[in-house]
């Protein structure tokens, strides 16, 4: 069968070699590995198509990939050996770009960076940002509904899509590669792929959402107390500067001290110490006063009690700076052992509470666990991670982590939020979404599932 795929793609496209396929078994951390039949990689939308129906016609499953950054294990296969990875990294062209209708057709294989530079070259800009954008892939930030800094300006993934084209299990081609803003033509399909993590079809082209690009910013690194007080200031900061609000990041103490112990070109931008951070991103594609902008709404927030200090980036590389502080938080974790990590998302109003009732009662099951809790207030979306006590056995913490994981998405039930904001459920929370998701929803997924998958080669043991 391998022979038949080779000539479907090319022989030195179906890759078996062990030391060959090992980066496409693993992810990067390590906690999701699999094994595979072989790695095959198509080279353009005809061959994925002739590739889905052999397969499809053969029971062959599929585990779809991108750059393979996910965090949820929705990319890698399982160890029962008897799955092909479909690598699309080969599908990275852009096919056009339309500036006067905004528009960026791409292959999904097309890395994130390279959609972003294929925007700014036409003086505009795709909004989608991520920290792994050098390696993650558009159709994976699809597949997954990626969300990031800029989602409380522009929306998550599936806001930034116009048009999709997609190969479906039997091999079909779905090409509605719409570039128009108003088509009601029937079901909106597009976004019964976005989201499905490869359960459905494989996502090969895209019709993306360009904006204009902004003309000036203005950074802002904020102290204050209390995740309450940064409330104060989204409100604050929507009610003067409104769309001009793109970023409003949360940041805590904790996590600031990490990246400073463990990172490397970083300083703390405050003089003093505060329990709680936030950066805050404004711009304008009007060329408008900025930083006089940012520093009035922050001035009204030292005012009203919410701020006790802040400062405001003098220069590109003072912004970078602040940046820096926020893009390195999730990888310096590592080096202080064990982190069971928790992508949620709560009412912006709920956050303070959530966030307490977290800080209260996952200390009280695992005594010297260390909440570091940081991400976009701005939507709700929290990375509630919890690193082990200090000089614990990381091993012993890390078999709490479905202790832990009832603890937080229990009060993330509570508050009425989702236990997966912007990761998917990949195999990392499975199990548990059919306790969190409505029954006739759940009924409808496995219905819809059925009828475009009937024989389900498409990345089983995902999702559902």
């Amino acid at each position: 069968m391998l022979d038949e795929i080779g000539s479907i793609v090319g022989a030195a496209n179906v890759v078996t070699d062990a030391f060959a396929m090992q980066p496409y078994l693993v992810e990067e951390r390590g906690l999701y590995r699999g094994a595979a039949r072989a790695i095959v990689r198509p080279g353009s939308v005809d061959e994925v198509s002739r590739l889905l129906a052999f397969c499809n016609a053969r029971g062959l499953k599929i585990v779809p990939q991108g750059g393979n950054t996910g965090l949820v294990g929705g990319q890698v296969p399982s160890m029962a050996g008897d799955e092909i990875v479909l690598s699309l990294r080969r599908l990275n062209q852009v096919r056009e770009i339309d500036a006067t209708a905004n528009t960026l057709t791409v292959d999904a294989g097309i890395t994130l960076q390279n959609a972003q530079e294929a925007a700014d070259k036409v003086d505009r800009l795709f909004p989608l940002s991520l920290p792994s954008e050098g390696s993650c892939t558009i159709g994976g930030n699809l597949s997954t509904n990626a969300g990031g800094v800029a989602a409380l300006a522009y929306g998550v993934a599936r806001d930034l899509v116009m048009g999709l084209e997609v190969v479906l299990a039997d091999g079909r081609v779905m090409s509605d590669l719409c570039k128009v803003k108003k088509n009601n033509t029937g079901y909106d399909l597009k976004n019964l792929f976005i989201g499905a993590e490869g359960t459905l079809g494989i996502i090969t082209g895209a019709v993306l959402k360009l904006f204009p690009k902004p003309r000036a910013r203005a950074t802002g690194f904020v102290g204050l107390a209390s995740p309450q007080a940064a409330l104060g200031v989204l409100d604050i900061a929507l009610s003067r500067a409104g769309a001009d609000v793109k970023s409003f990041e949360l940041l805590p103490r904790i996590g600031i001290d990490f990246v400073l112990k463990h990172g490397a070109d970083v300083r703390d931008p405050l003089a003093e110490r505060h329990a709680w951070y936030v950066l805050i991103e404004l711009a304008s594609q009007t060329g408008a006063a900025l930083d006089e902008e940012l520093e009035n709404l922050l001035g009204e927030a030292i005012e009203r009690g919410f701020v006790d200090d802040a400062a405001i980036a003098a220069s590109l590389v003072q912004r970078n700076d602040f940046w820096r502080l926020r893009e390195l938080m999730s990888e310096v974790q590592k080096h202080e052992g064990g982190s069971i990590k928790h992508d949620v998302s709560v009412p912006i109003s709920a956050a303070p509470a959530f966030l307490a009732d977290v800080a209260r009662d996952v200390p009280a099951a695992v005594p010297g666990a260390r909440m570091v809790a940081f991400g976009h207030l701005g939507d709700g979306n929290i990375h509630c991670n919890i690193s082990q006590p200090v000089g614990a056995d990381k091993d012993a913490f890390m078999a709490r982590w479905d202790e832990v994981h009832d603890i937080v998405h229990g009060l993330v039930r509570k508050y009425s939020g989702s236990i997966s904001a912007e990761h998917g459920i990949g195999v990392q929370k499975r199990d548990e979404l059919p306790h969190v998701k409505d029954k006739v929803a759940m009924e409808l997924m496995r219905t819809i599932k059925k009828t475009l998958d009937p024989n389900g080669i498409l990345n089983p043991g995902k999702v559902l």
